[in-house]
């Protein structure tokens, strides 16, 4: 590997490590030949997060989307061109055509981004999985073939991405509605006797608790369903995976158990031992 994209590699390994340490941490259990790549498909990803997020982001949401489209189209420059000057696009692009990954899968990822520019009102649980599929779920669609699952598993990757930003969705619902955004579908809520005003309170109501449940309900369902292609993943791959299912399905408990809106549902680093039994004997 050249010196330039080794170093390109390891800008994005100290962002994934900065911003995301639970999923680093996963992806360090990952083999090493396709640690290089996680790390740059997630650096590729943070930046357009932050650009919709992060506290440099434009004021306003046309503002944001400029930037987007311009960070979607410095990457369709390096695909073009082979390589790019951008430490992360340069990444991305070795990385894609080192590992032939569908990085046209990054199309939807970017719609849903710039879903996100401005306040967001999910109405359906279908809403919600259309917005989902295109974010998370384009991620899973890339790891799979980096990860050497099958063909016939891609799909299922992508699934499971769902079943991880939902999580993620849970757990972060005071920060979210800061920004925002209700991820929780309209039906849903008026199904259980919420409203926006509860999601703005302290301490959540016995109503909200209770939606709360039902969409852990979801997501464990959604990862129940890509079982089979964790265990068809690779075995020098699937510890990592597990690892991460296991972590994301520790915060499932705490969203459960805690109060969301009081008390920070993330995982604690007592908790690692456990999540690493989980993964290894499950």
């Amino acid at each position: 590997m050249e010196p330039a994209v080794s170093a390109s590699y390891e800008t994005c390994r100290r962002l994934h490590r900065r911003h995301d340490p639970t999923y680093y941490w996963a992806a360090r259990r990952l083999p090493a030949e396709i640690r290089p790549a996680t790390h740059a498909l997630y650096g590729y990803v943070r930046t357009a997060d932050e650009m919709v997020d992060g506290p440099r982001r434009a004021p306003t949401p046309d503002g944001r989307r400029a930037e987007l489209d311009a960070w979607e189209a410095e990457l369709d420059r390096g695909l073009a061109a082979g390589g790019s000057a951008h430490p992360v696009v340069g990444a991305l692009v070795d990385a894609g055509r080192r590992h032939r990954l569908p990085l046209g899968e990054l199309k939807a990822y970017m719609g849903s981004m710039r879903r996100d520019c401005a306040p967001v009102r999910i109405l359906t649980w279908d809403d919600l999985c259309g917005y989902m599929d295109g974010s998370a779920g384009s991620v899973g669609r890339i790891m799979a073939p980096l990860l050497g699952v099958s063909a016939r598993h891609h799909a299922d990757y992508g699934r499971l991405g769902l079943a991880f930003q939902l999580t993620n969705f849970l757990r972060d619902l005071p920060e979210d509605y800061e920004l925002e955004r209700v991820y929780l579908p309209a039906e849903d809520r008026e199904r259980f006797g919420v409203t926006e005003a509860d999601l703005a309170q302290a301490r959540s109501s016995a109503e909200l608790r209770a939606l709360v449940a039902f969409e852990a309900g979801r997501a464990r369902a959604l990862f129940a369903g890509a079982e089979a292609a964790v265990a068809a993943t690779p075995g020098s791959a699937r510890t990592g995976v597990r690892l991460a299912c296991a972590a994301y399905l520790r915060v499932l408990d705490r969203v459960e158990r805690v109060d969301v809106l009081g008390r920070r549902a993330g995982l604690r680093a007592w908790m690692l031992p456990g999540v690493v039994a989980r993964a290894l004997h499950p």
